[in-house]
């Protein structure tokens, strides 16, 4: 039996939760890490087990959105994804898929947009781009499939308007079986172009009400 937190430090969890979230939207930063990390130094909180989980900071995150961007989180939110249909679109020979803040729905103003796409190489997609004229920087980005199973993974970046793009190359198969989520740990949530449409369309229904 997990043993109870008492209410002090309970409270401070939640603060902690809620100064996370406002981190990130105020300051566009997608890692969770970095994000409780500050809220802790800023509260001064030294205890590890009072530090809140990824998905009690995403909550908040969504809290705090609706109650102090609720005016231009939805515009953000719309844009972003629009914008993101069009690199998936510039994209489609490789399958592919959105992820991250921006398909949760937690993404801010500042957020990247984050896109995996299968290729039997990271050649095949600087070429694509490079065709077609369009800028890019290659990175690197580290997954994780189980707690003792890292992959890393090429990741072309651009930019589109004025996002930028991080597209993770997979191999082919990697469409399979999805890397896990840095929130929740299990495998990570991935839409395709007509998922993506289709939230689009709700997204403008809502607004139009």
């Amino acid at each position: 039996m997990s043993k109870r937190m008492n209410p002090r430090a309970a409270h401070l969890r939640r603060a902690l939760a809620q100064e996370a979230a406002r981190i990130m939207s105020e300051q566009g930063i997608d890692d969770y890490g970095l994000a409780k990390r500050k809220a802790a130094e800023r509260f001064g909180a030294t205890d590890i087990g009072v530090l809140p989980k990824n998905t009690e900071i995403e909550e908040a995150l969504a809290v705090h959105q609706r109650l102090f961007k609720a005016d231009t989180h939805k515009n953000t939110l719309s844009r972003l994804r629009e914008t993101a249909l069009r690199a998936m679109r510039l994209l489609d020979r490789f399958q592919p898929r959105l992820v991250g803040p921006v398909l949760s729905g937690t993404a801010s103003a500042h957020s990247e947009i984050q896109l995996h796409v299968f290729a039997d190489g990271a050649e095949a997609v600087v070429l694509h781009l490079m065709e077609r004229g369009i800028p890019y920087r290659m990175s690197e980005r580290r997954l994780r499939y189980e707690p003792d199973r890292l992959v890393t993974y090429p990741v072309v970046q651009f930019v589109a308007g004025h996002t930028q793009i991080d597209a993770v190359i997979f191999p082919v198969d990697g469409i399979r079986q999805s890397p896990a989520s840095p929130v929740d740990g299990r495998p990570m949530r991935r839409a395709d172009a007509a998922e993506l449409e289709s939230l689009l369309a709700t997204t403008e229904a809502d607004t139009r009400w």
